[in-house]
């Protein structure tokens, strides 16, 4: 009985030892996966980061006074347009219809305003010669002097009616390229109400805001550095305008950049970040890592770093301001982790790491 009971504790013993060595097989089996690390970069404090939308140094959203259906629109998205060439018409025939009317009491106006200088005239020649006396110099005056002023009204009437129907007429009022339509023929245009976009292409500047702690430090005229996030380029500017007033702006200050000829396609709405020089020191202690690392699951971002048993970690991140292609650490990463920078294949948590 004692053999037996051996026998089964050994053969027990030997089950648990395989099942052990099998399992540890399958763990050193795992595939490895070649990767590339770094530690964060430490900030510079020089420079001031903002975000801002690229837009043409001439643009125009064109607009109309008056209602009215649109009857025609003569040109297309892309279209290139010269100065004064028409754009829109509009509907007009009530203000066709207060023409005629215009048109009308203006020769009325003008047959009693001849008639009232011959009287005029007449009745002078004859007071001069004691022939008439003076109230009836004064009548022949008072009525000359009305109705050259129902003449002038009725040319004015006129001025008034030929502006409203160049607001029917919508011509260019420059030369350049349409870059937005908002209306189709048939539809109602409203006086205000946006129609179309003009812009002249080649020259562009950066908007860019700017919050209040930082606005003293950004100086007109210096030279920045811009990044157009779609492209990735980095392009020369210069600091053209720096609000002084935030008050309809919600605590963000506006700051022009004009932009640098490049030969990067950019286009109207292109986000971009700008780089203002700063006289001041705003660090010490920030770190940045490359914005292309960050891993987005959601709301939450986060980043691979390299654990002490060589394996990949997902660590969550709290970021900040964006430098150029480099985000931000505010809290979650140490300046002396390392993080990896990029892997031949998928990483997951606890994959085992070649560094490379």
């Amino acid at each position: 009985m004692k053999n037996i009971t051996k026998i089964i504790a050994i053969a027990t013993l030997i089950l648990i030892v395989s099942c052990g060595e099998d399992k540890k097989e399958t763990v050193d089996n795992r595939p490895t996966v070649n990767v590339k690390t770094a530690t964060p970069l430490a900030g510079n404090g020089k420079f001031i980061s903002a975000s801002g939308k690229i837009e043409a140094v001439q643009n125009a959203t064109i607009s109309t006074r008056n209602m009215g259906y649109v009857n025609n629109i003569a040109v297309n998205v892309g279209d290139k347009v010269s100065k004064g060439q028409l754009l829109i018409s509009i509907n007009s025939a009530d203000i066709s219809a207060q023409q005629g009317q215009v048109n009308a009491s203006i020769i009325e106006a003008t047959a009693a305003f001849k008639n009232a200088e011959k009287d005029y005239n007449r009745y002078k020649t004859l007071f001069s010669e004691n022939s008439a006396s003076q109230k009836e110099m004064d009548d022949m005056t008072a009525n000359y002097e009305m109705a050259k002023a129902r003449l002038e009204a009725a040319n004015q009437m006129k001025n008034q009616v030929q502006a409203q129907l160049s607001y029917s007429n919508i011509t260019a009022p420059f030369s350049g390229i349409v870059t937005g339509k908002y209306i189709n023929k048939g539809d109602m245009a409203n006086p205000g109400m946006p129609l179309l976009s003009v812009e002249t292409p080649g020259k562009f500047q950066v908007m860019a805001m700017v919050p209040e702690h930082e606005i003293t430090a950004i100086k007109n005229g210096a030279t920045v550095n811009v990044l157009v996030k779609s492209t990735n380029n980095i392009i020369k500017g210069k600091v053209t305008e720096v609000s002084s007033s935030a008050k309809n702006t919600g605590g963000q200050y506006l700051v022009k950049v004009l932009l640098d000829k490049s030969d990067a396609k950019l286009l109207s709405g292109m986000f971009a970040s700008v780089q203002f020089p700063s006289e001041k020191s705003i660090e010490s202690s920030s770190i940045f890592i490359p914005s292309a690392v960050i891993i987005k699951k959601g709301e939450l971002k986060g980043v691979y770093v390299v654990s002490q048993n060589n394996t990949a970690l997902l660590r969550w991140l709290r970021l900040g301001k964006t430098s150029g292609e480099n985000v931000e650490v505010l809290s979650g990463l140490s300046a002396d982790e390392t993080y990896i920078l990029s892997s031949e294949s998928k990483l997951v948590n606890g994959s085992k790491l070649n560094i490379q």
